[in-house]
């Protein structure tokens, strides 16, 4: 009797996809709507279990751009929704440091949630989250 052995490849080791890398550039200058476009795609085409990370990703920017038009249900379901898809994906996945996203938008829900629908405009934009690369955080750890 003989055995076949594979390797099922996990995708969080696997080099980051180029739209990933430019939906992450987009979020990172603000550009939530676009990021939400260039990550819908990348979503739609992955069929592996791994499509949840970019859409983790994704509905986070949409959160901001909900906070941005000062739409407090919406920036509320979508950092929930957003964070609940990139629990799984912690501490990170294909380089992007999950655990840093979900750190930072949690402390954005808290801030959007203390304000309440009416105070929107006084969000302290300084803690809006920036995706982060694992590998340049380790850079920036060995400097000194």
């Amino acid at each position: 009797m003989s055995f076949i052995l594979t390797t099922v490849a996990n995708p969080c080791h696997e080099t980051p996809p180029v739209r990933l890398r430019r939906g992450i550039e987009q979020f990172n200058r603000g550009e939530f709507f676009e990021q939400h476009e260039t990550l819908e795609d990348l979503w739609r085409e992955e069929s592996r279990p791994v499509r949840t990370l970019y859409q983790g990703i994704l509905q986070i920017g949409v959160a901001l751009y909900h906070l941005q038009r000062r739409n407090h249900h919406g920036a509320v379901y979508m950092l929930t929704r957003g964070t609940n898809y990139l629990r799984p994906f912690a501490p990170s996945c294909q380089g992007v440091d999950v655990a840093d996203l979900l750190a930072h938008a949690a402390r954005v829900l808290e801030a959007v949630e203390q304000l309440g629908p009416d105070r929107l405009d006084a969000f302290d934009w300084s803690l809006t989250p920036r995706v982060r690369w694992v590998a340049d955080e380790r850079r920036r750890q060995s400097r000194p």
